[in-house]
C-alpha cells in the first residue's frame, strides 16, 4: 500500500460527513491524507497514533482535530476484532458552509482553531468530556439540531484552555519530498499488521517489503517512527495483549497470539511497557 488519497462524501441530507463505528473496521486505508479537517473521538480503544511527524500512543477517550491534507494512520490499526473499540468522526470541508462563513466577527475563535489543526490538536479535560457528549449526541440528531451541535462543538474546542489544548506539532510530513518514503511506511504498516502474531518475523522480510537492505531499512524506520523494529513491535504486541487480556483468555494463549515466542519474554517485555505483570494488568481492569 502507498500514502493513500481518501474521497469523502457528506450524505445528501448534510454538509459534512459524520461516522460512527463500534467495531474495528477492517478496510484497505491505513496510511492516507484527505483535503477534510477531521475530529476523531475514541471512547474506547487505545493503539498507535500517528499525524503526520507526530508518533505516539492514544488512550481510552482519545479526541483529536485533525488538518486539511495531514497524512494520518487509521485509528483502527493494530486493534483485534472483537475488543471493544468505537470511533465517532465528523469530516467537513473548510468551505462546508460557504467560502465566507468563517471571516464573520463571531466566528474568529473558531477560524483560529482551524488554522492551528494544521499542526495537530489533541484535547483532554473538560473540554474532552463536553466535546464527547456533545458528538454522542450528534449521532441521534436530525439535520439542522446536527449542524447547531457541531458549532457549538467548534467553539468549546476554540475556547479550550491551554492546559486543554496540545498541539501534536505533526506539520505535513507525507506529501512532497516525503512522499516515497511515506508511501514506503505504509507498505511496512499493512504487512507487521498482517505478521506481528508471528514470532519468528524477521527485519529481512520487512526490510524486503520496503525494498531496502537491512541496514537501510534499520536507519530509514527509526527516522520515520523514532523506533527501532524491535521496539515498534513490542509496544505493537502489548497493545494487543492488553486488549485480550480483557477477556477470559488464559495468558498463556494471550502471549503467543499477541507474537511473542515464550510466556518468560512475555512478562518481561509486558512489565516493561506498562509497570505490571500480565495478571495484575488483568486484575486491575476487570475491578474498575
Amino acid at each position: 500500500m502507498k500514502l493513500q488519497f481518501e474521497p469523502i462524501q457528506p450524505t445528501a441530507d448534510s454538509s459534512f460527513t459524520l461516522l460512527h463505528y463500534t467495531n474495528v473496521e477492517k478496510g484497505d486505508l491505513l496510511w492516507h491524507y484527505h483535503p477534510e479537517y477531521e475530529l476523531v473521538y475514541l471512547p474506547q480503544g487505545s493503539g498507535r497514533r500517528h499525524i503526520g511527524q507526530h508518533i505516539s500512543r492514544f488512550e481510552e477517550g482519545e479526541l483529536v482535530l485533525i488538518g486539511p491534507d495531514l497524512p494520518h494512520l487509521t485509528f483502527s490499526y493494530g486493534q483485534p476484532a472483537g475488543i471493544p473499540f468505537e470511533e465517532i468522526v465528523v469530516q467537513l470541508r473548510s468551505d462546508f458552509l460557504g467560502d465566507t462563513f468563517w471571516q464573520h466577527p463571531e466566528l474568529a475563535d473558531i477560524r483560529q482553531l482551524l488554522a492551528r489543526a494544521h499542526e495537530g490538536l489533541s484535547f483532554g479535560g473538560e473540554t474532552r468530556a463536553a466535546v464527547g457528549a456533545d458528538l454522542r449526541r450528534l449521532l441521534d440528531e436530525p439535520p439542522f439540531a446536527r449542524l447547531l451541535t457541531l458549532l457549538r462543538v467548534l467553539q468549546t474546542l476554540a475556547q479550550a484552555p491551554a492546559a486543554e489544548c496540545l498541539s501534536l506539532h505533526a506539520g505535513h510530513a507525507g506529501l512532497g519530498r516525503q512522499g516515497k518514503e511515506q508511501q514506503r511506511l505504509s507498505r511496512v504498516y499493512q504487512f507487521l499488521e498482517q505478521h506481528y502474531q508471528r514470532a519468528s518475523l524477521s527485519v529481512q522480510e520487512v526490510a524486503e517489503v520496503a525494498n531496502l537492505s537491512v541496514p537501510a531499512f534499520c536507519r530509514y524506520f527509526r527516522q520515520m517512527t523514532r523506533l527501532t523494529l524491535t521496539d515498534f513491535l513490542q509496544e505493537y504486541r502489548v497493545g494487543h495483549a492488553c486488549r485480550l487480556l480483557l477477556d477470559d483468555i488464559p495468558v498463556t494463549e494471550v502471549c503467543y497470539a499477541s507474537g511473542f515466542s515464550n510466556v518468560s519474554h512475555f512478562n518481561k517485555t509486558f512489565r516493561r511497557h506498562t509497570g505490571q505483570s500480565p495478571t495484575e494488568y488483568r486484575r486491575q481492569r476487570l475491578v474498575m
